[in-house]
């Protein structure tokens, strides 16, 4: 868009649907690299990304020209296809339904990247439920608990 300039860094989290951590080691960097070209092919900035076995998050610099919904929606998509096609995951893999979407200021991206490549650490002392959670309260959102994902860490 001409004459349109934007700075808008949103942290994405979503979950995987089901009780099983589909997203295995062996291939996290494939599935991630996958993303990553959806995103590039969508013509939005990537700065981190990491896929935990049962949900992912994502740091993207988002410009105007799409809204958030529609971005996940694209990544949901066209990864959920690529993993039934490519992996055998012992069973039809999807996400669920929804996603979070945080925003932080550039000075912030920095720290976010960090907390992104550093999340199988981090989930060693926390679980995804209480992570989440704590996104919520941290950025004063209010939610209903029946909307919330299905989280199964314990």
């Amino acid at each position: 868009m001409a004459d349109t300039y934007s700075q808008i860094y949103i942290q994405i989290v979503f979950a995987v649907k089901g009780r099983k951590s589909f997203i295995e080691e062996d291939f996290r960097e494939e599935v991630q690299k996958y993303m990553a070209g959806v995103i590039e092919k969508k013509g939005q900035k990537l700065y981190a990304i990491y896929c935990m076995p049962d949900h992912v998050h994502i740091l993207v610099s988002l410009s105007p020209n799409i809204s958030i919904s529609d971005l996940v929606r694209d990544i949901k998509a066209n990864s959920s296809k690529y993993l039934n096609e490519q992996f055998l995951l012992g069973g039809h893999f999807s996400w669920q339904a929804g996603f979070g979407a945080f925003s932080y200021a550039k000075s912030q991206s920095q720290q976010v990247v960090n907390y992104i490549v550093n999340q199988k650490e981090h989930h060693q002392k926390k679980t995804f439920k209480e992570e989440y959670l704590k996104f919520l309260e941290k950025f004063e959102i209010e939610y209903d608990e029946k909307y919330l994902f299905e989280f199964y860490d314990g």
